[in-house]
């Protein structure tokens, strides 16, 4: 940035700049700027330094700026670690590529990026150089140039070899075999030529690389891998892992080197093995990286208090900075957990073995020490590195039914020094959080049970036990703790935010409520106990789980970062992610900040990770989105798939969204997601009323609104995308005719249809 622009900005002015100046000022900034800067350079102080924030706060909701790290660009501006496409090579020989995600509606045509190469041996060796449809982690910066605005070193390249994707193998007679990729964005078949289809058959699903074909100027596909039959239901979960690069393997040098790993010394480890530590996990988990136990207080300072202790695997331990086996963990993020398997972040002899708080084994933990008061408050707390011994690995149900006094016989023998005191404990511990007021949403979480073919059972809503609520409770109380001693070390460390919603999303909450008859108390400041009324208010009523969802919508997306921010939802100050390091790489940057900190031995926060933490706290939170992205589309596949035989059948739902194009109704049976268009409701034009949250018919004034409950009739599936079509069957609401200068109304249908 110029110092001439510092000046022009910098003149004697009073209140806030404009959103145009802002945006002008962060535009003129290579590479972005802080809040900071933009205070220094408007003169902005004092109470006035709050208006900027939520000046920001609405140009970030309107699309116009983004927030990286500490670092404010416009929105069109990528961060500084991205995953790109390789594309191909231009006349100077240098690697071209663009973001691999990228909104071309909202921001134009995808920026081209020079992509720098290593000339030295290692990961940049010509054996290693990406190509030109490899996806590559890379670090960027900008350049200035107009033609490539950004240039790009690669950290890591996320394929193994040129373009593999994953594709549906079809024979067509007189013709060469094609794949159609699965991937939507890919739009072309590609051509397999005889001997190179390994012997697949039509309507496989098969792993391919493409192979360039110089001579014809053509892209061809050569299958590499068979997975069987497309209508295999096992196989629908590897088209979202192959679909979002989830990486599934690791190195070799990797598995060796875990599999050479010696068990941990007890030594110099605080010993917790003769205390009755347990796991409380679901049914189906396949690793316990967390116990808990609990015992009254004899502290006579501390009538009627609670000590608890929460013991975490300690994977620090094994999992070193600046190892392999550590980047590729890095790289993953986190585990991935899909209906029919899971894809760790770690080497299965550390997540399931080694690491894992299994039932009468030997195992290194580091555990927090909690004391609480007879109210629930916390007094003070400790972290120390122990051994534990697991005095046994109970499910929720078990636990709660023993609680419950349906005890088995193992449970039963842990009631008294285990269960009785734990329950005791929470009890307190939920009095305090009742008195913080975290936001309470209640949405129903559905479970796909499958059978051994992978098929879809039968789709349950698991009970919620207090034995649910415990663990979580002891786990943020746990998180509290952790971030708390780093923040009082003045450590650096992975911060898990959640930002308050923004004016505008409560805005719009507000005229929604106010569509469905509900006056609520909301001002410009909103905290938890707001939102918590509202939803009091709501129990009961048959759009509660709407209101729940549209409240949700209006939440702020949490994320990692090495800036402290705060949570909103749980309604605290200083919070980190502690607790699942074998699935969570921003716990195991927790655990090696607390063991640095507090110098509890090898395996702490070295300079390595501290330089990249920004960098980390944003790869991090891409990997989280991947995986929940994962995993939804691949439920929806396999729902999609099991109503797949069901084409004309009717079913209940309500309406769960919707644009001027039509409504998205949710089937209240499997919590299957579905899209009416609007052309095919009634005989008359309807539009879409954004306040209301409606389709209203421009002449009756019949209308469509979020949370009405429906009947549909499924017409379409398309299992392959997870995309359901269905036509409405129910009346909408009376109403008035919609005002069509007011409000925007679609295109005119070619031919009108009657509800049948």
């Amino acid at each position: 940035m110029s110092k001439k622009t510092r000046t022009n900005h910098s003149s004697e002015r009073k209140g806030l700049p404009s959103k145009a100046e802002i945006l002008e000022f962060i535009n003129s900034a290579a590479g972005g700027v802080g809040k900071r800067e933009i205070s220094r350079a408007f003169k902005i102080k004092g109470a006035d330094r709050v208006a900027l924030k939520q000046l920001l706060r609405r140009l970030a909701d309107d699309g116009l700026i983004a927030k990286r790290g500490r670092r404010i660009q416009p929105a069109s501006a990528l961060p500084p670690v991205a995953v790109l496409s390789v594309t191909g090579v231009d006349e100077d020989g240098e690697l071209i590529g663009q973001p691999d995600k990228w909104d071309a509606d909202n921001a134009g045509p995808p920026p081209s990026i020079i992509i720098h190469t290593r000339a030295r041996g290692g990961p940049g060796s010509p054996r290693q150089l990406p190509k030109p449809g490899d996806r590559v982690l890379a670090r960027l910066t900008t350049t200035g140039d107009e033609r490539y605005p950004y240039e790009a070193r690669v950290i890591r390249k996320l394929t193994a070899q040129a373009a593999h994707l994953l594709g549906i193998f079809r024979k067509v007679a007189g013709q060469s075999a094609r794949i159609v990729p699965v991937d939507k964005k890919l739009r072309n078949e590609l051509e397999v030529l005889p001997g190179d289809d390994s012997g697949a058959k039509s309507n496989e699903l098969v792993e391919v690389a493409t192979v360039h074909d110089r001579e014809r100027g053509l892209v061809r596909a050569k299958v590499i891998k068979r997975f069987g039959s497309v209508d295999d239901q096992r196989n629908i979960s590897m088209i979202a892992v192959h679909q979002y690069g989830i990486p599934v393997d690791f190195s070799e040098s990797v598995v060796q080197f875990v599999d050479s790993l010696e068990p941990f010394p007890v030594k110099d480890r605080t010993d917790l093995r003769q205390l009755p530590l347990i796991t409380i996990d679901p049914p189906d988990a396949r690793d316990h990286d967390d116990a808990v136990w609990a015992c009254r207080d004899d502290d006579p300072e501390n009538e009627g208090g609670f000590r608890v202790i929460v013991a975490i695997a300690d994977v620090a331990f094994y999992v070193r900075p600046g190892t392999e086996l550590d980047e590729q963990a890095r790289i993953r993020g986190n585990s991935v957990y899909l209906p029919d398997r899971v894809v760790p972040m770690l080497p299965e002899r550390l997540s399931s073995d080694l690491c894992s708080l299994k039932e009468a084994c030997d195992r290194p933990v580091l555990a927090c020490f909690l004391t609480f008061d007879a109210k629930g408050r916390k007094r003070k707390h400790r972290f120390e590195r122990a051994v534990m011994r697991s005095a046994a690995s109970l499910s929720y149900d078990r636990a709660q039914a023993a609680i419950d006094g349906n005890s088995d016989r193992q449970s039963g023998a842990l009631l008294e020094p285990a269960l009785w005191p734990l329950w005791a404990a929470y009890d307190a511990v939920a009095n305090a959080r009742a008195r913080r007021q975290p936001l309470e949403l209640e949405l129903p979480e559905r479970k796909l049970l499958l059978d051994d073919a992978g098929n879809i059972e039968r789709i349950v809503m698991p009970t919620r036990f207090d034995a649910h609520r415990l663990i979580e409770e002891f786990m943020i109380q746990a998180n509290v703790a952790a971030a708390e001693t780093l923040q009082s070390q003045g450590s650096a460390v992975l911060y898990r935010i959640h930002d308050a919603p923004s004016v505008e999303k409560i805005a719009a909450l507000s005229r929604f409520l106010k569509a469905l008859g509900l006056s609520a108390p909301i001002g410009q400041t909103m905290k938890p106990k707001h939102f918590n009324q509202l939803l009091k208010k709501c129990r009961g009523r048959s759009d509660e789980h709407i209101i729940n969802e549209m409240i949700l919508r209006t939440q702020a997306q949490a994320a990692y970062s090495a800036d402290n921010l705060g949570h909103f939802g749980l309604n605290l100050r200083h919070y980190a992610h502690f607790t699942s390091p074998i699935r969570r790489y921003a716990d195991l940057i927790v655990h090696r900040a607390l063991i640095a900190a507090l110098k509890l031995g090898p395996g702490g926060l070295d300079s390595r990770d501290i330089e990249k933490l920004h960098d980390t706290a944003e790869l991090i939170s891409a990997t989280e989105r991947r995986a929940m992205s994962a995993e939804r589309d691949t439920v929806d596949r396999l729902i999609a798939s099991h109503l797949a035989g069901q084409v004309r059948a009717r079913f209940c739902g309500r309406i769960s969204g919707m644009t001027k194009a039509g409504l998205f109704v949710r089937l209240e049976e499997t919590g299957a997601d579905g899209f009416v268009p609007a052309s095919t409701i009634g005989s008359e034009y309807y539009v879409h009323d954004e306040t209301r949250q409606a389709l209203v018919g421009s002449e009756t004034g019949e209308t469509y609104q979020l949370g009405d409950s429906v009947e549909v009739r499924l017409l379409e599936v398309t299992p392959i995308s997870g995309g359901l079509r269905f036509e409405i069957l129910s009346e909408g609401k009376e109403g008035k005719p919609a005002i069509r200068d007011r409000i925007q109304r679609r295109r005119p249908r070619k031919t009108r249809h009657t509800r049948r």
